[in-house]
């Protein structure tokens, strides 16, 4: 049964009057729902929205376009602060440009897939982006637009003092049936590997790892619809914005 969560936006109002766009960050392994949820919280409360996993993946075709190796970390780095990536946050067609190019369906393909987590893993890299992430929280909130911000060290290190903080997951069966829907293929036992490979290599990387901050809330979507779980998180913002404006 869905439940409902009508529209609406949700300014927080600080000590001294000002309206202060409000940060959902949510953090959580691959297939969880992410961007569902975060496209579907952000139509609902009339946010922006940023996929931080696509700026990575944006970072990683620039990379494959200029024959960088990746395997190579002090290659990658070299060249990190080359790429000019540009990040669309309107949920209802959110866009990802690199160079001025649109690469929303270039940087899905399975050769990105397969190098965005070693990519990632870079310091310089990670340095950049999340300097430009915080960039576009930061303008969300002067605008009192607000913002639901997706990836995987979002409430730990891009916005740890985000009011609300979620950790979002699901069973591994649940997420490899949903990823091999996206993806339109059969074999989920396939999908269900390659994500576990994913989920080891985020979690373990030396630098702001893929992991549950200890103030975040989990929310475990194996059993919830989408709409369900959309409510839930649009229900936590209504409530971060009421304690912000006593």
């Amino acid at each position: 049964m869905g439940w409902n969560h009508p529209r609406g936006k949700v300014v927080a109002v600080n000590a001294h009057g000002h309206g202060e766009g409000i940060v959902i960050a949510i953090d959580g392994p691959s297939g969880s729902g992410k961007s569902s949820t975060a496209k579907g919280v952000a139509r609902a409360r009339e946010l922006r929205y940023l996929d931080t996993g696509a700026m990575y993946r944006a970072m990683t075709w620039w990379m494959i376009q200029h024959q960088v190796d990746v395997a190579d970390a002090a290659a990658v780095a070299a060249r990190s602060a080359e790429p000019v990536i540009t990040m669309g946050t309107d949920p209802e067609a959110p866009t990802v440009r690199v160079d001025g190019t649109d690469v929303a369906r270039a940087i899905r393909t399975d050769e990105v897939t397969g190098r965005v987590s070693t990519v990632s893993a870079v310091p310089e890299v990670r340095e950049r982006l999340v300097a430009l992430q915080r960039d576009i929280i930061a303008e969300a909130r002067r605008d009192a637009a607000g913002i639901v911000v997706e990836g995987r060290d979002i409430t730990t290190v891009v916005a740890p003092e985000a009011p609300v903080r979620l950790y979002l997951t699901a069973s591994a069966q649940a997420r490899a049936v949903r990823r091999s829907k996206e993806n339109r293929t059969s074999d989920v036992a396939a999908t269900e590997a390659a994500l576990a490979l994913r989920d080891r290599l985020d979690s373990s990387r030396a630098l702001s790892p893929l992991t549950q901050a200890e103030d975040s809330l989990e929310l475990d979507s194996s059993g919830l619809s989408l709409d369900e779980v959309v409510a839930l998180v649009v229900k936590l913002a209504d409530e971060a914005a009421e304690r912000t404006a006593r």
